[in-house]
Formats: C-alpha cells, sequence, structure tokens
C-alpha cells in the first residue's frame, strides 16, 4: 500500500501558515510553538515548522524564552503606542507624497478599492484584505522606496496584535469615510491635507486598537 504520511512542504508555506494563523490572532501572544505540534497540526515535517520559526524570530514575531522556548511575542503598552506612532508618522508621510506623486489611475484606483470595502462591510475578513491593499496602494503611489521598507517593518510587526480593527463595523464604516477624504485630499493634490486627514485616520484605528486589547485583557481576567 501507499504511504499515507503527508508529503513535506516547503518551508515557505509552514512560514505563511504560521504567520496567518498570527495575523488572526489563533495564534496570541505568549503562546508556545513546539515543532512537533506545529508539524502534526499542518501535516508537514519538522524541518519546514523549524525553518519558519527561526525565521519568524527574526522577524520579531516570535522569541525565545528560558526554560519556554519559541512562543510569539508580546508587545507591551508603550511598545504598541510606539509602533502606532510610527505608523502615523509613515502612513500621513505618504499620503502628502502621494498627494503630489500619484497618478490619476493610481487615485482612481484607490476609489474603487475603497468602494469595495463599502460592500464588503459586513465581510471582516474582506474588508481587512481591501484595507490592506488601500493602504499598499497608497504607499505605492508616494513613489519613496525608503519609506516602503520601513513601512514594512511595522507591518510586520502589527501581525502581532491579531485580528484587524475592520472587525468592528462601526470602525470599518468610519474608515471608508476617512478614505474618501484622503481621497479628495489627493485628487485636489493638496498633500498637507492628505496627511493630516491620513493622521487622523490613524489615530482613529489605534484608539479602536485599544479597544480590542481590552476587551480581550478582560476576558482574560474573566476566564
Amino acid at each position: 500500500m501507499p504511504a499515507t504520511d503527508p508529503r513535506p512542504l516547503h518551508g515557505q508555506s509552514a512560514y505563511d501558515a504560521l504567520r496567518e494563523e498570527i495575523r488572526s490572532g489563533q495564534l496570541r501572544p505568549g503562546t508556545r510553538l513546539t515543532e512537533t505540534e506545529v508539524a502534526a497540526r499542518l501535516q508537514i515535517s519538522r524541518t519546514p515548522v523549524r525553518e519558519a520559526i527561526r525565521r519568524l524570530e527574526s522577524e520579531g514575531l516570535v522569541e525565545h524564552q528560558p526554560r519556554t522556548g519559541a512562543v510569539i511575542r508580546q508587545l507591551d503598552y508603550s511598545e504598541i503606542m510606539e509602533l502606532y506612532e510610527m505608523r502615523c508618522v509613515f502612513e500621513s508621510t505618504a499620503a502628502r507624497l502621494a498627494a503630489r506623486a500619484a497618478s490619476d489611475i493610481e487615485i482612481a484606483e484607490l476609489r474603487e478599492i475603497n468602494r469595495d470595502m463599502e460592500a464588503a462591510i459586513a465581510t471582516p475578513d474582506r474588508m481587512a484584505a481591501l484595507n490592506r491593499l488601500f493602504h499598499r496602494r497608497l504607499l505605492d503611489a508616494a513613489r519613496n522606496r525608503f519609506l516602503h521598507s520601513s513601512m514594512a517593518s511595522v507591518e510586520t510587526t502589527m501581525l502581532i496584535l491579531g485580528p484587524t480593527s475592520m472587525e468592528s463595523r462601526d470602525r470599518a464604516q468610519a474608515a471608508i469615510g476617512e478614505h474618501d477624504a484622503v481621497i479628495e485630499a489627493l485628487s485636489a493634490r493638496d498633500g498637507e491635507t492628505a496627511e493630516r486627514l491620513m493622521r487622523q485616520h490613524m489615530e482613529g484605528a489605534q484608539s479602536e486598537r485599544l479597544r480590542m486589547l481590552r476587551d480581550r485583557a478582560g476576558e482574560g481576567t474573566a476566564s
């Protein structure tokens, strides 16, 4: 009879799977990662799991603790505030630069993505994906490679925070309106206004994130 053991996946697949579990909140901060358990759950060999964990560690998503091993990194309050502060700086700068550099086609694409977000408001996962696409396209339109690489580091660390603030319908609806205001500033080639509006947008996202973290902490206390 043919062997029934699953064929080991490439290391990138194990990495992608674990990264997505961190982003979705399935793997929460403080969760221990053991090669045996992860390999069994993903139905792959331990080798790609080991490689994936090492890669996540190099990105700062996983850390090794004495007598515990690999765990999902936890961010304290000050780190979360610093993270959002940098995100606010980078995103608002991207909006200002995009007001000068974005093509009419790029601005039209941002408008279309935002309309797709509005249509997907009842589907948080779809909303979250479109929201990431909106900010990625805005960053592309800024035409600054150094800003792009700096933002990539922030986005990676943001994964530790888990599910997106788009899970809140009220926040999702507000975000769509805030995107619209930024798009209008881009269309007017008003960099100062675009920067200010994006900063306000990021502050709204930060407030919702802190509320989500408080709620999660309350659930942990209750349990």
